[in-house]
């Protein structure tokens, strides 16, 4: 009896296995059952991360991440083979984007979330669509160049965002007496520098690009200072579907191979864009050339 159990186990145990797989796989795509069962998906989308994702001059959001995130739909309409699927967009805070996504409101947020290892606890993220610095914004006749110069001084952050914390764990920022103003959204926090409320406002670099190169003259301002951290940013999903992240990666890294992502950069960075056809001018850095030869979702 021994010998018979044996001989059978391994293939009764194979057997079993590849039934277990078939069941956890029907079970691990939620999100794809979601957008067959509605025949919709919802794309979480930001009003001010220019370049990335914002409403300004159009009726639907546009950007390099939208951009990104209309390329995953075409192959979720593929997957699920149907020929239609509407798109439907939630505007998403810095403060809301993960309870958006976590709850089911939001399918995919296309916008412009840092892969924080963190943060994967409650999320997913793509591989790396993007990678920056986080430094600040100033006006060019301040006289702020170094974090050092923030002592005793007001400074804007987003609400929901590392930046401040990033600004006091650096040795620099460990000393000073910085008050943060925090902006619901990034036009808000800009608008906090613009009206002279806050010396400076901490953010990505390329953002703060983006909204200097949208202002009403971009010459009053300057991006100074030390580097607070390299970040990358990615599209955030729900966790626990590796189906929908298996399609997303797919998606994602497929582009990076066949050039189309460093196109879709050149378009949105490197080129006139809407809505005042103003070129942020931000060449692609030596970090997200490495995003897109090595495509990695670890996070930092």
């Amino acid at each position: 009896m021994n010998h018979f159990l044996h001989r059978i186990l391994p293939s009764l145990l194979f057997t079993l296995g590849l039934l277990s797989a078939a069941t956890a796989q029907a079970q691990d795509a939620p999100t794809l059952k979601k957008i067959k069962d509605t025949g919709s998906i919802t794309i979480g989308n930001r009003d001010s991360s220019f370049g990335f994702s914002y409403t300004e001059g159009s009726a639907v959001p546009i950007g390099y991440s939208i951009d990104i995130c209309q390329r995953i739909v075409e192959a979720v309409k593929a997957e699920l083979k149907m020929p239609s699927i509407e798109v439907k967009y939630q505007t998403v805070t810095s403060q809301n984007r993960m309870p958006l996504v976590i709850n089911g409101t939001v399918d995919i947020e296309c916008g412009s979330t840092t892969n924080l290892v963190e943060r994967q606890k409650q999320v997913a993220f793509s591989p790396d669509i993007f990678r920056y610095n986080v430094r600040m914004a100033v006006k060019a006749d301040s006289g702020i160049r170094s974090i050092a110069d923030l002592n005793g001084k007001a400074v804007a952050t987003t609400a929901g965002t590392t930046s401040y914390r990033l600004l006091k764990e650096q040795e620099k920022g460990k000393n000073i007496d910085a008050a943060n103003l925090s902006g619901k959204d990034h036009s808000e926090s800009f608008l906090l520098l613009q009206s002279g409320r806050a010396s400076a406002f901490v953010l990505d670099d390329i953002l703060l690009a983006g909204l200097i190169a949208n202002s009403k003259n971009p010459k009053d301002y300057a991006i100074v200072g030390e580097s607070l951290r390299t970040e990358n940013q990615a599209l955030m999903f729900r966790k626990d579907d590796p189906q929908f992240k298996a399609l997303v990666d797919r998606v994602v890294i497929g582009m990076m191979k066949s050039g189309e992502m460093e196109r879709l950069y050149n378009k949105w960075f490197m080129s006139p864009i809407p809505p005042k056809n103003i070129n942020i001018n931000y060449p692609l850095n030596a970090e997200t050339k490495d995003a897109f030869a090595n495509p990695s979702s670890k996070g930092i």
